[in-house]
């Protein structure tokens, strides 16, 4: 039986010059793990790797203090799958939450889906499958999607950045294949915010066009943007207002008719059922983009899946906040609505395998085992220094 013999910890920088409505990257890092096991390929430890996902800071403190601790003292067979041939994720959660209060969601849920992701990557390769295969059949999912809906997140500011500047990054989105780009608002006033948004509706048409906020507005900005939006009949008009402030986005969906999106800054089941609970999201229109690496990871994940289902949400509504391979395989998997990418940002950890092609705005799965990061040349070198 699979044991895990050692768990490393380090932090790698994903900076960039690039702001949104409410922070700059220039100091931006993740966390990353390698968790080592006693299964022997090729003459190496089996290892599964893991990391975080961008917009929120490494919690390597948390991981070394109390996460990865309790994964190394727990009973081994308590985090095998039932049959005992591999790690089982799904166990894993309580261990590591162990001890743990409950709210407060945030930090330590990070540290939870940095180590998730790296459990998730063990036990596929362990199984020698990739891990959107592993997912489907150790959860009875049924067929995975052969591809995925991706759409290409930019529009960042930066300084010096023309509109002629940000019509060129959209035109290079398209040229990469997306069909779909999104742009940041709420960092300029409305009106130049909205030269921003015509500009770039000389490049894409509306329907193919997301603008997000960050976060940033109050109630009345967040209305005064809604009905100047509303006649581009965008994609979506991503988190207007504070990721708590249900009430304000329960306003706006009440006078604003087109699509919403929010839920990337909501970290746990009950943050996830809050959102259902008293946002005014309409499982019609509307997109929830919870991150399952920073909300205590993809076994959690699995369990706000249920949850929305159980309120009538197709998982075709969700559209995970990350934009990187783990998340990939988990829309492919749960036959979600699709999944976040930036182009050329938050490297290297952002981003796919160094040999995918978007076509049409769909990526094809790769077939390695596990998450495949080894096809990432630059992230694998990184995470291999881990334990040389």
């Amino acid at each position: 039986m699979p044991r895990i013999i050692a768990i490393h910890e380090g932090t790698v920088p994903i900076s960039s010059s690039i702001a949104n409505a409410y922070i700059g990257f220039g100091r931006m890092d993740c966390s990353i793990v390698a968790v080592v096991s006693d299964v022997m390929r090729n003459g190496r430890p089996l290892t599964g790797y893991g990391f975080s996902s961008n917009g929120r800071y490494s919690a390597g403190e948390i991981i070394r203090r109390r996460v990865a601790p309790r994964l190394l003292e727990a009973d081994p067979d308590s985090l095998l799958t039932d049959d005992g041939v591999t790690f089982d994720p799904v166990k894993a959660l309580p261990v590591m939450t162990g001890d743990e209060k409950p709210g407060g969601h945030g930090e330590r849920s990070v540290a939870v889906g940095v180590l998730d992701m790296a459990l998730h990557d063990l036990a596929a390769k362990i199984e020698d499958k990739p891990l959107y295969r592993w997912l489907c059949e150790r959860h009875a999912l049924g067929e995975p999607d052969g591809s995925v809906f991706v759409y290409a997140a930019g529009g960042y500011y930066s300084p010096g950045k023309t509109l002629k500047d940000l019509q060129a990054e959209m035109r290079r989105f398209l040229g990469l294949g997306y069909t779909t780009v999104k742009m940041k608002i709420g960092g300029a006033s409305l009106r130049e915010d909205l030269r921003r948004v015509e500009a770039v509706l000389d490049v894409v048409d509306g329907a193919h066009l997301a603008v997000d906020a960050n976060g940033r507005f109050d109630l009345a900005t967040a209305l005064a943007y809604g009905a100047a939006l509303e006649p581009y009949g965008l994609a979506w008009y991503e988190e207007p207002g504070d990721p708590l402030d249900h009430a304000l986005h329960a306003t706006l969906a009440e006078r604003y008719p087109g699509p919403l999106a929010t839920g990337e800054n909501l970290f746990s089941l009950p943050d996830a059922r809050n959102l259902l609970r008293y946002a005014g999201m309409r499982p019609d229109r509307d997109l929830i983009q919870i991150d399952p690496v920073l909300s205590y990871g993809l076994a959690e994940y699995l369990r706000i899946q249920a949850m929305l289902r159980r309120h009538g949400w197709s998982a075709r509504r969700c559209v995970p906040h990350g934009g990187h391979q783990f998340a990939l395989h988990i829309a492919a998997a749960l036959k979600l609505g699709g999944n976040e990418s930036y182009p050329g940002e938050f490297e290297p950890t952002g981003g796919f395998a160094d040999d995918a092609v978007v076509e049409d705005g769909h990526l094809r799965l790769p077939d390695l085992p596990g998450i495949g990061l080894e096809n990432q040349t630059k992230l694998h070198k990184i995470l291999q220094s881990l334990h040389p």
